[in-house]
């Protein structure tokens, strides 16, 4: 839902760019010929969300409808074509509002996205006043897994606010999702941004100053805790331009009412998230780890790793059937759900060349904070490199950092299993495996003993079922949980995925 964004009026305006006339690079179906539209849920500043309900299933969603005319140049074109891809790419969280599918006509664009009824953290917070440190506790820790989630998928969400987190259902103990997207980039490690977005109370000191990187999500995920915690903004004013005063130089006020009744662990915790300096500031990695928010039960896991290496990592255990099948459904997926896998590959491919390197990647993994052994990173792109040829082309990357529940999807099984069943017999038999083998410059070896471990009934060929259980199986009986535990692969449980493979959003 796009709540209002009172900084766009902020960002300097590219007017007299001449728009184009579509978002989607694509023709779509029409909308209503899917969905029934509803009652009116919300109003943004660029879109209206309506109820609407799925003809086939009678499944209620929610749809984001933007007026084509509201989108005045190219940029504005391109935001709504990036929120789409983003949403897409951090699609397997399991706090963010996932995407069901766009559509698009000569007046509209529109997002369909899972229903979350319960309303806005903003609308809870005016109406209990203030939360007790408890709930605060619970409600920082989903915000901050989402900012460390986006973050290890190489994404700033720039628009951090109540406004901006739905509950799922109106229970007290609902599970609460981000949304709106609509300010989100892609970022490279290092990278300045320089465009002034966000919203007043929550925007960091150093978008002010127009040079600022992802740490300014902790700092706006530190004023919602302040809000929280009291019920009012750290830092106000009557007038815009004297919040973005305080911003710079006002002082925390800890003395008022009901800051003496609150821990000194819950202060510390907001200092530390709204220091000025961002070198300084926690990581989001960090702030999980803060004692206020640490269960004395439950030590949290070691930072997300970067999700390509989380996700080569995974791909490197999987056997030979499913690496080929991965290709397969990778080269079928549309441009909106590889979109963020592209920014991902060509943050590695340094000199633009369409293929990553062993030096690349030894550079790239670095860059994302990985402190693998050479050996490791060896063994990682051996796995990659489906051909053998000696670096990652950018088919062979989608296919090992594509996450699981692209290739979970039944439509994309039945692709992947019939490019095997060459001759439609409803069967994948060894020599049409050895065909795919040398259509994808594979060595064949181990076949025979790939196939005793999918075929369950031991008929010597594959079918349909068979295969899926394969595909949707965690590799070598590992799930996220026990490759966790064992192998010290740390996909956080903000991924919230049962067997986790690779992704794509």
């Amino acid at each position: 839902m796009h709540s209002e964004k009172p900084a766009r009026k902020l960002m300097t305006s590219s007017a007299g760019r001449k728009p184009t006339s579509s978002v989607l690079p694509y023709q779509t179906p029409r909308l209503r010929d899917h969905y029934l539209i509803g009652k009116k849920l919300g109003q943004g500043q660029f879109g209206t969300t309506y109820l609407c309900t799925e003809k086939t299933t009678g499944a209620r969603l929610a749809c984001k409808t933007i007026p084509k005319r509201k989108l005045l140049c190219k940029e504005d074109y391109d935001d709504v074509w990036r929120e789409i891809q983003i949403m897409h790419h951090l699609s397997e969280h399991n706090n963010v509002v996932r995407i069901k599918g766009t559509y698009e006509d000569s007046v509209f664009v529109h997002i369909v996205m899972e229903l979350c009824a319960g309303g806005e953290l903003f609308d809870r917070i005016v109406a209990k006043g203030h939360y007790s440190e408890k709930q605060a506790v619970q409600l920082i820790k989903t915000i901050v897994e989402v900012v460390e989630g986006c973050h290890s998928l190489g994404v700033m969400h720039r628009d951090l606010k109540p406004e901006n987190f739905l509950f799922e259902s109106p229970d007290e103990d609902a599970k609460l999702k981000a949304t709106d997207f609509g300010l989100s980039v892609f970022y490279k490690p290092g990278q300045q941004f320089r465009d002034v977005v966000g919203s007043p109370y929550y925007v960091a000191p150093e978008v002010l100053c127009k040079r600022y990187g992802p740490e300014i999500d902790v700092w706006s995920a530190g004023v919602i805790l302040y809000i929280l915690l009291s019920g009012v903004p750290p830092f106000w004013a009557e007038t815009e331009s004297g919040i973005f005063r305080q911003i710079l130089h006002g002082k925390l006020d800890f003395a008022s009412e009901p800051w003496p009744n609150i821990s000194d662990s819950a202060k510390d915790l907001i200092r530390k998230m709204l220091d000025r300096d961002p070198k300084k500031r926690l990581t989001a990695h960090e702030v999980l780890c803060h004692p206020w928010i640490v269960d004395d039960t439950i030590a949290p896991d070691k930072p997300l790793d970067s999700a390509v290496i989380t996700r080569l990592k995974q791909f490197s255990a999987m056997n030979k059937v499913k690496k080929m099948a991965l290709r397969v459904i990778a080269e079928r997926l549309s441009e909106e759900e590889i979109g963020g896998l592209k920014e991902l590959f060509k943050m590695i491919d340094t000199d633009n060349s369409g293929t990553i390197t062993f030096e690349e990647l030894k550079v790239g993994l670095k860059k994302v904070g990985s402190e693998l052994m050479e050996s490791d990173i060896r063994a990682l792109m051996d796995a990659a490199d489906i051909d053998k040829n000696g670096s990652i082309d950018y088919g062979e990357f989608l296919a090992a950092t594509l996450h699981m529940n692209k290739m979970e999807r039944e439509e994309n099984l039945v692709a992947a299993f019939k490019y095997f069943d060459k001759d439609g017999s409803g069967y994948i038999t060894i020599d049409e495996l050895e065909q795919a083998c040398k259509e994808f410059g594979l060595a064949d070896g181990q076949l025979a003993e790939t196939i005793k471990e999918i075929d369950l009934d031991n008929d010597g060929r594959i079918d349909f079922g068979e295969f899926a259980a394969m595909m949707r199986k965690g590799d070598g009986g590992m799930g996220a949980r026990s490759m966790r535990g064992n192998l010290n692969f740390n996909l956080a449980d903000a991924f919230g995925i049962q067997d986790t493979a690779t992704s794509a959003s």
